[in-house]
């Protein structure tokens, strides 16, 4: 049964991880549940390195209207710790729904259970201690194919900075700010102090980003670009001052006082006013759907995704998508399911093969391995192929073919090495060095060379 803490103006909620199924085999490690993907990384997830805390808004209720809290999710011995910040009460609705985002994010279901285990039971020529199997997503579908988009044809810095950007937008139009108000049909656009000012490199714009099968975009492109931001996220530390006192309801239904550990300690909220204050939740459907394009592609950068994600929003909204219907029929993961749902994505406008397979991914789908100019990067510098465009789909399939039908786990076991190696432990770097995981600062690394030092 699930327990539920609470504390001065906080929720919380205890989550049993044997509930979860977990193997105790290979026990669960939120450090490396969350710090698993590059979805970690972007607005408005925030992970500290030192307190080993997810933090980001969650929405109260299923509806994209909904209104949104900050959450942080630590671990403690043998459950989560899942803090609701700034309320004293949550409905029984409200703490399924949030309870649903933290295990979508986390991927707490059989299905996902099952594939751990399966691939973790692999010979795999090369296993990453550092990668469980288990891959980190967004808490709904819809941030995850609108971040699918922004991962193609761009650089990683770029990618993070809209995000980011999105993520502030979405504080305005909850706040009425009149800034915010560019309604399709008004296309008028004011971005003076905007924040972030995302640099933007010229792109060119392709039918589905990756017509050829290959992406321009991904992670990392060859041409470097500087990036042009001022200073690091405005965020120096995670812990704020409170008091030690919790209440934990016993069984008798009665409570008494806990004093808070140590391993406590990172439960605080985040300072609000250096980062939370300014980030609200990723955009909801609806929130996007009436925005004007050419508002929304300069206002946060966004260049010709702006369409893409309007028309994304809006198909959704008129229920001409329905991202319920979507998610029932992967649970199975079967390779059914999977024709299936491919054949509804390719539908969409701006979904290629590569943006394809990254949201199949983020559904349970790895038999299918999105590749792309990284994809290339990694064969050549770890497998010395001599990968092009046109022979990269059967150069995949003949290196991690015989992980079927985790092929996509063998090669980010690989690839998340190959960056740690590179960068440092992903989980604990600072969410200011995101954006120097570049292509132009892989060039020089090699199996044989050690690791260059990256100016902070």
């Amino acid at each position: 049964m699930e327990k539920k803490l609470q504390r001065s103006v906080d929720f919380v909620m205890e989550l049993p991880l044997s509930l979860r199924g977990i193997s105790e085999t290979e026990p669960f490690q939120l450090e490396k549940a969350v710090c698993s993907h590059g979805l970690f990384m972007m607005a408005p997830n925030y992970w500290d390195p030192l307190s080993k805390t997810l933090t980001r808004p969650l929405r109260l209720h299923d509806a994209p209207s909904s209104s949104s809290l900050i959450v942080s999710v630590s671990q403690r011995l043998s459950s989560l710790a899942v803090r609701v910040h700034g309320t004293h009460y949550l409905s029984p609705q409200q703490e399924r729904a949030l309870m649903g985002q933290v295990s979508r994010m986390l991927r707490f279901s059989e299905a996902e259970e099952k594939a751990v285990r399966e691939f973790r039971s692999m010979p795999v020529d090369h296993q990453n201690r550092s990668f469980g199997g288990r891959v980190f997503r967004s808490p709904t579908l819809f941030e995850d194919m609108v971040k699918c988009i922004l991962l193609c044809n761009c650089q990683w810095p770029r990618t993070l900075g809209m995000a980011q950007a999105l993520c502030e937008l979405q504080l305005e139009l909850q706040n009425g700010s009149p800034r915010s108000v560019a309604v399709s049909g008004n296309p008028k656009v004011e971005t003076d102090g905007f924040i972030p000012k995302t640099p933007a490199a010229k792109e060119i714009r392709r039918k589905g980003c990756d017509s050829s099968g290959v992406s321009t975009g991904g992670m990392f492109v060859k041409k470097k670009l500087e990036w042009e931001v001022d200073g690091n996220l405005p965020m120096d530390h995670l812990l704020e001052s409170s008091s030690n006192m919790t209440l934990l309801p016993t069984d008798n239904g009665n409570s008494e006082e806990l004093s808070l550990s140590a391993d406590d300690s990172h439960l605080q909220v985040p300072n609000g006013k250096e980062y939370f204050n300014r980030t609200g939740n990723f955009p909801s459907p609806s929130e996007l759907a009436n925005l004007d394009e050419s508002f929304l592609a300069k206002r946060c950068r966004l260049g010709y995704r702006a369409g893409y994600i309007i028309e994304l929003a809006r198909a959704i909204v008129e229920g001409k998508i329905q991202l319920g219907q979507l998610e029932e029929l992967s649970k199975d993961a079967s390779l059914s399911s999977y024709k299936q749902l491919e054949d509804q994505l390719k539908q969409i406008k701006g979904f290629g093969p590569f943006t394809r397979a990254n949201v199949l991914m983020c559904l349970g789908y790895y038999h299918v391995i999105p590749t792309d100019t990284e994809t290339i990067r990694h064969l050549k510098q770890v497998h010395s192929r001599k990968s092009t465009s046109q022979t990269i789909l059967s150069d995949v399939k003949e290196i991690y073919g015989k992980y079927e039908p985790y092929q996509f786990l063998a090669y980010w076991s690989e690839i998340w090495d190959f960056y740690e190696k590179r960068f440092g432990k992903m989980n604990e770097m600072h969410p200011s060095d995101y954006k120097l995981i570049t292509a132009s600062n892989m060039r020089s690394a090699s199996k044989n060379t050690r690791k260059r030092k990256i100016p902070c």
